[in-house]
């Protein structure tokens, strides 16, 4: 794979999976929508990025379909992913996490401009925890995207595209099960590609970006993806 082709692959999905992923949230959370009031909100939310992530790991197939930095990182320490295209793989999923949060709000800009009230929709864009407890918000994170790393290393499917829609549906269950504390993130990109674009967009009346929880989304999935790359090198199962 040439670098380019690396960089334009990432950047395409992770670009789909945010402007899914941002899409659904915004759906939920912003007046004047089809789905505003939606008692099933949190229901159609993890729906949405499950969907998010079986439509960008399907587009940047020719990458491996990774769309996370985390998952990259996992990857090559157990010796999928070639390091020296490490820094490809995260120059494609930054950019298009940004480049999809704000093709977002272009999609709800009208909705964004009719809301009375925009000083919560960071939460569309970024994770921000009911409980804001920085360490444990990283331990919630970390166990979260250990689960997700771990499937994905020793999951029975190799280069099978069956593994994108096996993703989805784990990532559809870490959101119903692991994801009300922090909102689960499980992926530096998907957290701080929207969140460098929320606080860039003009959007009236918006909020801060929180800069200071900003760290938390991204060491907490990446020492989760460590941690399942060195199980799943003594994990006695088939690997890929």
């Amino acid at each position: 794979m040439s670098a380019l082709g690396i960089i334009f692959s990432e950047f395409l999905g992770t670009a789909v999976l945010i402007l899914f992923g941002a899409g659904v949230v915004a759906n939920v959370l912003l007046t004047r929508t089809n789905a505003d009031g939606d008692t099933a909100s949190w229901v159609l939310i993890t729906l949405g990025w499950g969907f998010a992530v079986f439509a960008g790991a399907s587009i940047a197939d020719y990458s491996g379909g990774a769309i996370n930095p985390a998952v990259t990182l996992g990857s090559a320490i157990a010796g999928g992913t070639p390091w020296s295209d490490v820094p490809w793989y995260l120059i494609g999923q930054f950019l298009g996490a940004f480049v999809g949060a704000v093709l977002a709000w272009l999609v709800y800009k009208l909705q964004f401009d009719a809301s009375e009230d925009n000083a919560g929709t960071l939460n569309i864009f970024s994770t921000n925890p009911p409980i804001k407890k920085p360490l444990w918000n990283l331990v919630t994170e970390a166990i979260a995207t250990f689960a997700l790393v771990l499937f994905l290393l020793v999951a029975p499917y190799g280069d099978s595209p069956a593994i994108y829609a096996a993703a989805a549906a784990i990532v559809m269950g870490i959101g119903q099960s692991l994801g009300g504390p922090t909102g689960y993130a499980i992926n530096p990109a998907r957290d701080l590609g929207p969140r460098i674009a929320y606080a860039i967009l003009p959007i009236r009346g918006k909020g801060r970006p929180d800069w200071g929880y900003s760290w938390v989304p991204v060491v907490g999935p990446l020492i989760g993806a460590a941690l399942a790359a060195a199980v799943a090198a003594i994990a006695p199962v088939k690997m890929g």
